[in-house]
């Protein structure tokens, strides 16, 4: 663990083992934080923060450290890239193009807390009202498997710019590149008590951090199931709650769509991460009149997808397995579930991958392979809609594609779901765009593209099975801190005198409020 600004044992000798998702072997054993390593951890976390030495040091002090971070993370990126692949199965291509883009966070918080103005409140009489933003203390966040460095940065970063304590519960499937980043910080110039990495089990860690008493926020990418579980424990303790949660984000291509721009966008925001991302464009949406051409294109590029599936560490594999064997037997049971209802067939794949890869000769048996899958409805129609495949978020490189003939009919389909992550619209048409996009219930809306992050871009749900608030921008550097507002009252003290004394002897208009 990294724990109160070092590398440390768990108290207890319970070991989480770390799986190759590739080979399926066991490379590492990370230790699991026990009951009495989480006590310590905001015990000091607390004590930390009350000391004043992060949480009251100077806005430009922190921001100089943040730009620290982000300069010596830039050092340590071949070490991580290697790591992430290892630990997550996404080739190395991805992870090439993925990890270096976490600096920007970091730079982009310091460059924040320089610029951030002190709002002054137009209030009545001779009071100057002014309003600081102040960190909340203990911070827990929890994190998942599919982006073990970028969602944790996209968390810490605010967290730390507001000057609080915090505690990261990553993934047991991929802990190891958070705690290398604790000793990045540590060298940057974070202090002690100020950043700890607990790996373990959401059951029993994971629950013991967000119970506690002294923690003020908890911050949760994942699952919606547990994403609600952990909500009731926390709002039992009246601490603030981010949660970023499922997605089935529908990709609609109009009729007018560059249709080669749309079938590359498909197939990145499908497929990336072997379609183990939160906002994967799950269910396409095409009108009737270019369906069969998109299905003929899709066919070449998944084509090529699959024929380029390898080794993670090979450059020229294009897609990795999925995470754990876990993961793997959701995925076949979401599909398998699907195709056994007469509703939906597979035009491609729906089935793992065995023996070996055109690319490279690497066992696919060994590892969590899955052929990239394209499902239709069985009618010809719109059958797939009431299967599984439609409604649960399978997280695995499956998409369903659905035929719609006006623009109310695609709406329709694109708000289908409980889910309200993010979406996306292929169109040529700017005020066809404009009026779509207003109408699809997503916090999120691309245009012509999909899957775009910047720090700057707010990042969350617009239904509750999708989470609450939202991270990066100004807005999740709000979230963890609370408003204090300070009144000053500059009036001199004749007049306090006169406007004030609401007990005085002589009647007066005193003042109230």
């Amino acid at each position: 663990m990294w724990l109160a600004g070092e590398e440390k044992a768990g108290l207890e000798a319970d070991l989480l083992p770390i799986e190759d998702p590739a080979t399926g072997q066991v490379f590492a054993h990370c230790h699991s934080a026990a009951a009495q390593d989480v006590e310590t951890a905001i015990t000091t976390a607390h004590e930390t923060f009350k000391s004043g030495i992060w949480s009251r040091a100077s806005r430009h002090h922190r921001a100089d450290i943040l730009d620290k971070c982000a300069t010596l993370l830039s050092d340590c990126l071949p070490e991580l890239i290697k790591l992430e692949v290892r630990q997550t199965g996404r080739v190395i291509k991805e992870m090439q193009a993925q990890v270096p883009s976490l600096i920007r966070w970091f730079k982009y918080y310091a460059s924040l807390l320089r610029v951030e103005e002190r709002p002054v409140l137009p209030t009545m009489g001779k009071l100057h009202n002014f309003i600081d933003r102040v960190p909340l203390g203990v911070v827990v966040q929890i994190t998942p498997f599919n982006h073990p460095l970028l969602i944790a940065v996209k968390k810490i970063a605010p967290a730390l710019a507001a000057g609080n304590s915090v505690i990261l519960k990553p993934s047991e499937l991929t802990p190891l590149t958070s705690i290398l980043l604790g000793k990045i910080l540590a060298q940057a110039g974070i202090p002690a008590g100020v950043f700890s990495v607990l790996p373990g089990l959401g059951a029993t860690t994971g629950k013991a951090l967000v119970s506690h008493g002294l923690v003020r926020k908890v911050d949760v990418t994942g699952g919606t199931v547990a994403g609600r579980a952990i909500g009731s424990i926390v709002g039992g303790n009246l601490a603030k709650y981010t949660a970023e949660l499922g997605g089935k984000a529908p990709l609609v291509v109009f009729d007018d769509a560059d249709l080669d721009v749309a079938v590359n966008g498909i197939a990145f925001g499908s497929f990336i991460a072997s379609g183990q991302t939160c906002i994967a464009s799950t269910r396409i949406i095409v009108h009737s009149k270019i369906q069969e051409q998109v299905l003929q294109k899709l066919r070449v590029k998944i084509e090529g997808i699959t024929r380029r599936i390898g080794s993670p560490s090979n450059i020229k594999s294009v897609m990795g397995p999925l995470v754990s064997e876990k993961q793997l037997l959701h995925v076949e049971r979401v599909v398998e579930q699907s195709l056994a209802s007469d509703d939906a067939v597979a035009l491609t794949g729906a089935k793992r991958m065995t023996g070996t890869s055109l690319l490279d000769n690497t066992d696919l048996s060994a590892g969590y392979f899955y052929e990239p899958t394209i499902l239709v409805s069985a009618d010809g129609n719109k059958s797939i809609t009431r299967t599984a495949i439609w409604r649960e978020e399978a997280f695995g490189p499956v998409i369903v594609v659905v035929a719609f003939d006006n623009e109310a009919d695609a709406i329709a389909l694109a708000n289908d779901t409980e889910f309200g992550l993010g979406a996306s619209i292929w169109t040529q048409n700017l005020s066809r765009a404009f009026r779509v996009s207003e109408q699809i219930e997503a916090g999120i809306v691309w245009v012509n593209t999909h899957h775009r992050n910047d720090p700057s871009s707010p990042w969350g749900g617009a239904k509750s099975a999708s989470g609450v608030g939202s991270e990066n921008g100004l807005d999740a550097y709000h979230a963890y801190t609370a408003t204090k507002s300070t009144i000053i009252n500059y009036a001199p003290s004749k007049e306090s005198m006169t406007t004030d004394d609401w007990f005085g002897e002589e009647a007066r208009n005193a003042r109230y409020g």
